[in-house]
């Protein structure tokens, strides 16, 4: 018996400890950060639905969301990878919000463009585009039919606080927080300063940033982990750029939804500023229910341990 104690002993010295291990598995699931952001994001489109006329019915929402789980299960078996939900939901959800058009086949091609763009368009382990963003730009280049309206959610002090606190929290358990805060930083100090030296009121700023589109890109879709920066520097440079970026297309070329152009355009560094500014890759939770498998084609999750590098969990307490 003692010398089972003292080998048993011995194992648990050397040996690496499972990530999650001890912990039961409902447990690891409810601790995904993940969930936050979709709860987050359905509590967005719920709110808004009902209370604020959102200009998209639940027909068009339900159509959106099968549209992207029935892509993910299809990628997903040609890549040869299990089914990954969280994923495709936040993409979906955030479609729902953002993607407006008459026609509900833009939306059911925009929404298998989305979840379609994680699995190939891919860079050393990461997503070149935010794939919501991606959806966006390339449904707005190929038909007139489509557009987004970044005011489309009034401007009222009660949803502006819910959406900065909701997305306060799914930034902070995806330890995102430091792009966010840069961003906007960037583009209200862009936005406050024009006016000052045009001699612009101060409504005209403050109309600017009135909008629930913008809290949303930026407490949900350029905080994304898996299409920022690795590095802290990285991540405040990008933020700047994108920033920068959206000003030019707004007051340059006089044209809606600067900040979605400019995202799409600044991720085309990101792989250039992993380069210069190289930072520890971020990872979610072990998912309990896909340890060990592949996550090509997720765009919220990153595998560090097969790139040779620690992952970065989330703060989650």
């Amino acid at each position: 018996m003692r010398s089972h104690v003292i080998s048993a002993g011995r194992m648990d010295a050397g040996a690496h400890p499972v990530a999650g291990a001890g912990t039961s598995r409902p447990r690891r699931w409810l601790a995904d950060p993940r969930l936050y952001q979709i709860a987050s994001l359905a509590g967005l489109l719920t709110y808004g639905t009902l209370s604020l006329g959102f200009d998209v019915t639940l027909e068009r929402s339900l159509v959106i969301l099968v549209t992207v789980l029935a892509t993910q299960v299809l990628c997903s078996r040609l890549a040869g990878i299990p089914f990954e939900t969280k994923s495709a939901l936040i993409s979906g959800l955030s479609l729902c919000l953002l993607f407006r058009s008459h026609l509900t086949g833009l939306a059911v091609v925009a929404g298998s463009l989305t979840i379609a763009s994680k699995f190939v368009l891919r860079w050393n382990g990461k997503h070149v585009f935010n794939p919501t963003n991606l959806g966006l730009v390339a449904m707005m280049l190929a038909s007139d039919q489509v557009w987004v309206s970044p005011g489309q959610w009034g401007s009222t002090a009660l949803f502006g606080f819910l959406m900065v606190c909701l997305g306060g929290l799914v930034v902070y358990r995806a330890e995102r927080s430091d792009v966010t805060w840069a961003f906007l930083a960037s583009y209200l100090s862009l936005l406050f300063g024009r006016a000052a030296w045009l001699g612009d009121p101060l409504a005209i700023p403050l109309h600017q940033v009135s909008s629930g589109a913008l809290l949303l890109f930026s407490f949900f879709m350029i905080s994304d982990p898996k299409t920022t920066p690795d590095s802290r520097l990285g991540r405040v440079l990008f933020a700047m750029l994108v920033a920068l970026g959206a000003g030019f297309v707004q007051f340059r070329f006089f044209r809606p939804n600067g900040l979605l152009w400019s995202l799409a355009v600044c991720s085309l560094l990101v792989p250039l500023i992993d380069r210069i500014l190289p930072g520890r890759r971020y990872a979610w939770r072990p998912d309990s229910s896909r340890a060990g498998s592949s996550e090509k084609g997720n765009s919220h999750a990153s595998a560090p341990d097969r790139l040779g590098m620690p992952g970065r969990l989330p703060a989650l307490g």
